[in-house]
């Protein structure tokens, strides 16, 4: 017998958490005697959803990596097929991380449970086949790029774009003068941020570079001020590791927004936090390095010409992608410097991101994301 008040969530990444928290606190909003369990991070545990696995253990980058976790990952599955089985619930509403979610969606329609597929995976760029079996085992798809509702219209699955969660939840909450002062710095000169992502091993591979960066962008501009976001999943000694006593950034936490935004060039990890850069209206240099393993895997597979979300919603390049070998302290240095010092591409650039900014949809996504879970499951129980 199926639980009608009790929804199965899924998101594997601090990301996925994020949407999801946001998601369900509307959903409780309309009703309030849903109850929520499955995968996911701080945030959902904050809007009481019942955390069974974290996704601080979920998040892997690179298939290598994936591949040296894979027992683990097999261990979690068929925990999360078991309890899918004991608990019957009326729905399983899974955000991003495809490589688990299309297999678990797989063993939910077996079960006749309805599947709602939330943050499409990326079949756009890479392993485009899987669209055909996401048709068959996701029963409504909710996107949030406009390009995505075209591209699985035509497999025939059911999709409706939402517009992007981002929207309603980027914005900072101190102005620059009076963030600048809390941290003890100057609000009238120019400010590096360093965003190295919220993955132990992205910040391990691209941190060490950012400071190497920040000394040779320091040599030619001495007064530069900087600033390091520590991302609010991972512990502080991870980057103490990497940290030198010389010229050592200003550190804050649970301010990524104000790093953002009151930066005026951020080196940043590729991933979301290209785009909440972009919906602050920052230019910035993105990086992505992993294994040399899985970087060369990645490529076989990867069938775009950008790596960057926010370059992929613009079409076209309009920030610089420095990845693996290309993501060295020089050519870091070298891009941000260029930010720095030409005004007009500078203007030009900001005039782009803002651009991409409305491609993401008007505020309101994960209330009308809401809505549409709320309406499939009423559709599906009668």
């Amino acid at each position: 017998m199926k639980d009608k008040k009790s929804i199965l969530i899924i998101a594997g990444e601090a990301s996925g958490d994020s949407h999801g928290a946001h998601l369900v606190r509307e959903l409780k909003k309309k009703r309030s005697e849903l109850q929520f369990f499955g995968i996911g991070g701080d945030q959902m545990a904050s809007e009481n959803v019942e955390t069974i696995v974290h996704v601080r253990d979920m998040a892997f980058l690179g298939f290598w990596e994936v591949l040296k976790c894979l027992p683990f990952i097999r261990h979690v599955y068929i925990k999360m097929v078991a309890i899918l089985k004991e608990r019957q619930p009326s729905l399983v509403l899974l955000i991003d991380y495809p490589g688990f979610n299309l297999r678990f969606a797989k063993k939910a329609k077996r079960r006749g449970v309805p599947v709602l597929y939330y943050i499409s995976p990326q079949v756009w760029a890479w392993r485009k086949g899987r669209i055909k079996k996401i048709a068959r085992r996701v029963d409504r798809m909710l996107v949030i790029f406009p390009f995505e509702k075209v591209f699985y219209q035509k497999e025939g699955l059911d999709v409706q774009f939402v517009g992007h969660p981002l929207k309603d939840v980027v914005r900072t909450k101190q102005s620059k003068d009076s963030f600048f002062q809390s941290v003890g710095l100057d609000s009238t000169k120019r400010t590096v941020g360093l965003l190295p992502g919220s993955r132990e091993q992205e910040v391990r591979l691209l941190l060490p570079e950012m400071l190497k960066a920040l000394n040779l962008i320091k040599n030619e501009i001495p007064d530069l001020q900087s600033l390091l976001g520590r991302a609010p999943t991972l512990p502080d000694d991870v980057y103490d590791s990497l940290l030198n006593q010389d010229r050592i950034p200003c550190s804050v936490r649970d301010k990524t927004y104000e790093v953002m935004a009151h930066s005026d060039v951020v080196m940043v990890a590729s991933g979301t936090a290209t785009l909440e850069t972009a919906i602050l209206g920052t230019p910035m240099v993105i990086l992505y390095k992993m294994s040399p393993l899985s970087f060369f895997i990645g490529r076989l597979l990867v069938k775009l010409k950008n790596i960057g979300l926010v370059n992929i919603v613009a079409g076209h390049e309009i920030v610089p992608e420095l990845i693996q070998d290309e993501a060295k302290a020089e050519t870091i240095a070298e891009k941000v410097l260029f930010f720095l010092k030409d005004e007009g591409q500078y203007i030009k650039v900001k005039k782009d991101l803002a651009t991409v900014s409305q491609r993401l949809g008007e505020a309101g996504g994960s209330i009308r994301a809401a809505g549409a879970v709320l309406e499939f499951m009423d559709q599906s129980a009668s």
